[in-house]
């Protein structure tokens, strides 16, 4: 059995290396090396001092290989193929619930309408302690999620704990076809203006969110927000439909070119257009990346939308799977794509390595300047830039150490035990004193952190101490130490602007789900403010886009 998997594990090296066949003066050097390595490992498995496991030694070595390529060209082994099926058609086997570990337990986040989760009572909040009889507290977090997951009409038992009752229960499931929707939200949230959040870009991307702009137009949208923060991507011909769904038929969309012609491909937009003329506003962010960034830029380069939020990821690399034996994969980087104008977003450079191995971005020196339509400077090497910039405030310490522990769950899942309905997901509302009773019980669990002041003191005083000042400089720094720990004790009031709205969503999800959580968002959503506002302002909106 051992040699079967050291030779299923050297075919695997070989596919994988003849994958990127060099020129044939080369082929010596390829058979040499692989002759190398099978040498190297059949020694190590003979005589290494304890027994080693053939498949995770292999794995590590393909694993190292591809990653000094990109992050992006991955080996993907039999028992993964089901998750990246997932990733690319937003389909699995399984109940319809999102997990997630708090500590050492496993609490449901999220369940969707309409699947097993949702229908046989399975609530956000609760603590999962079994599944199938077995402890998930035994279980690694990706044997959990495969245990979850399984083969659709097979059955699944989950033991769970509850708030407002004494003694764990079982809830019986039916694993079913889980479909994720690419735009989990699409709504009005204004009488005149649509809105349309695009998660994925995985199977039917482009035709949700037709259909989403089709019925907001339905509804008596003149203007469409389409929200791309976060979105990382997927696959490239959604991201095609997506944007044929603004621009003409036969408008080229991306190009890619890589080192075999065959990849050379030019992708341009095949069918009719929803609407070519109503005011669209895309959000990015830093997380936008891939298929989110040909969509954004597509539409920037022909000046059919204005692009609001942070600059993007800066992914401009495209990647084809290639089976292999024994049910495996290997998903390769074989090209970069471009935009109509011609520019290239990727932002790493990946064959051009630092001394230390690491990637360098492109420098501003060597990146090109290009045109779109209407004569706007845009520029590559560096994702897109937003034609409006709006920069992301990072959270106070106090505010991610409070999502992190899991305090903001869990209060929710308290106020939701103690309050049968609350107001519609827009309208709702923590009151002051309801704050209050989160600051008071939130004291109580005595979370520790260090702010960032702190953390800069405390690197300070080390400094002092090296540099033996410390005695000198003792009374101010001890003053300083105090005023700030005094300010700690008041964090979560200076800081209530950033700590109530993360409360109120997780709150509204109790009782709306997903759809409300967006919803609650709305009201403190600066982007989305920004977006309206350029929507309404017609003459300003044609300025940036160069119409006027």
């Amino acid at each position: 059995m051992k040699k079967k998997l050291v030779g299923v594990s050297i075919v695997v090296v070989a596919v994988l290396s003849l994958s990127f066949t060099p020129p044939a003066e080369r082929y010596f050097e390829i058979a040499k090396n692989l002759e190398i390595f099978a040498s190297v490992f059949k020694e190590v498995n003979n005589l290494y001092v304890d027994e080693i496991n053939p498949n995770k030694t292999i794995r590590v070595g393909i694993d190292a290989m591809l990653g000094s390529l990109d992050p992006y060209t991955n080996f993907i082994s039999e028992d993964q193929i089901e998750d990246f099926r997932t990733q690319n058609t937003g389909q699995y086997g399984g109940i319809g619930a999102l997990t997630r570990t708090i500590g050492n337990r496993t609490v449901v986040t999220m369940v969707y309408e309409e699947y097993p989760a949702f229908k046989n009572g399975l609530k956000i909040g609760d603590e999962v302690l079994k599944m199938d009889g077995v402890e998930l507290s035994k279980l690694t977090l990706d044997e959990a999620n495969q245990l979850m997951r399984g083969q659709v009409g097979t059955p699944v038992k989950l033991t769970v704990k509850r708030i407002g009752k004494n003694d764990p229960f079982d809830i019986d499931f039916k694993r079913e076809k889980i479909k994720i929707s690419n735009v989990p939200y699409f709504g009005m949230i204004a009488p005149d203006m649509g809105y349309v959040q695009l998660t994925e870009f995985t199977v039917d991307a482009g035709k949700e969110v037709k259909n989403a702009v089709v019925a907001l137009k339905e509804k008596g949208a003149k203007y469409i927000i389409m929200d791309l923060r976060g979105n990382p991507g997927g696959l490239l011909h959604e991201a095609v439909n997506i944007c044929n769904i603004f621009i003409p038929k036969g408008k080229k969309v991306v190009d890619t070119k890589g080192k075999v012609a065959e990849n050379n491909i030019t992708y341009q937009t095949l069918n009719n257009p929803v609407d070519l003329e109503i005011p669209v506003i895309v959000l990015i962010n830093r997380g936008s990346a891939s298929a989110s960034e040909i969509v954004a830029g597509t539409l920037q380069d022909y000046d059919r939308a204005v692009v609001l939020g942070e600059k993007s990821y800066g992914k401009g690399l495209v990647q084809i799977p290639r089976p292999l034996s024994y049910n495996s994969q290997v998903k390769i980087t074989t090209a970069k794509y471009y935009t109509p104008t011609g520019r290239c977003i990727q932002v790493l450079d990946y064959s051009h390595r630092r001394e230390d191995g690491s990637a360098g971005s492109i420098p501003d020196s060597v990146k090109k300047e290009f045109s779109t339509t209407h004569g706007r400077k845009v520029f590559d090497g560096g994702g897109v830039d937003p034609d409006i910039k709006i920069e992301s405030l990072q959270p106070a310490m106090i505010t991610q150490v409070l999502f992190h522990d899991g305090l903001i769950f869990d209060f929710a899942t308290q106020y939701a035990n103690a309050h049968a309905t609350i107001p519609d997901a827009k309208s709702f509302s923590l009151s002051d004193q309801e704050y209050q009773e989160f600051v008071t019980w939130s004291k109580t669990k005595k979370v520790p952190y260090q702010s960032t002041l702190e953390t800069e003191l405390n690197e300070l005083i080390a400094h002092a101490k090296r540099e033996r000042s410390y005695d000198d400089l003792k009374p101010q720094l001890d003053q300083i130490k105090a005023r700030i720990e005094d300010r700690r004790k008041n964090d979560l009031i200076n800081f209530k602007d950033q700590v109530k709205p993360l409360l109120e969503e997780e709150i509204v999800s109790r009782y709306y789900f997903e759809k409300g959580t967006v919803e609650a968002k709305f009201k403190n959503d600066s982007e989305v403010k920004k977006a309206m506002d350029v929507l309404r302002n017609q003459s300003e909106y044609k300025k940036i886009l160069g119409i006027e």
